[in-house]
């Protein structure tokens, strides 16, 4: 007999939305460089193995934008945490956030001004970000620089998850 039915589900409701989600992924340049890739492939066996040729670039082609996409990070403000690619913190401990507007800008942050001890999770192709204090004492980390396109976006969705002040 069959009683699903009659059982209390295990989800009590719809999932809860992320206040901000971005995956970190490439620009175009690197996705004409993945095509690329291929055809250089294909290119190099075609005179060893002209029937070859097409179907192993299509392969490192495909294979390079899987890379692309599986290695590109996603940041998150969801369920009290920022996520930012493996690392969460809640927010709770975060201090001030700065975002950071410009190319210009995230350059002095990881040149002249960072901190060996910062999380830092970066993309190149994202050249905007958020600078973001921790206010945990365990932790000797003393702030995140996040690579995103939307920082203004992660401050915000941060100071809402924060609540009032």
């Amino acid at each position: 007999m069959n009683d699903a039915s009659t059982r209390p589900s295990d989800v009590t409701g719809p999932l809860p939305q992320p206040e901000f989600r971005e995956r970190l992924l490439p620009g175009p340049g690197a996705w004409i460089a993945g095509v690329g890739l291929g055809v250089i492939v294909a290119v190099v066996i075609l005179p060893l193995a002209p029937l070859v040729a097409p179907g192993a670039g299509v392969v490192v082609a495909a294979g390079a934008i899987a890379t692309l996409v599986a290695t590109a990070p996603v940041v998150e403000v969801s369920g009290g945490e920022l996520r930012a690619g493996s690392a969460h913190v809640p927010v709770a401990l975060l201090g001030s956030v700065t975002p950071v507007f410009s190319a210009e800008e995230m350059r002095v942050q990881l040149g002249p001004e960072l901190d060996a001890r910062a999380y830092a999770c970066l993309r190149s192709w994202a050249r905007t970000g958020l600078k973001v204090e921790l206010n945990d004492p365990l932790d000797p980390t003393p702030y995140w620089l996040v690579s995103t396109r939307r920082p203004d976006d992660l401050a915000a969705a941060l100071a809402e998850a924060a609540g009032p002040a």
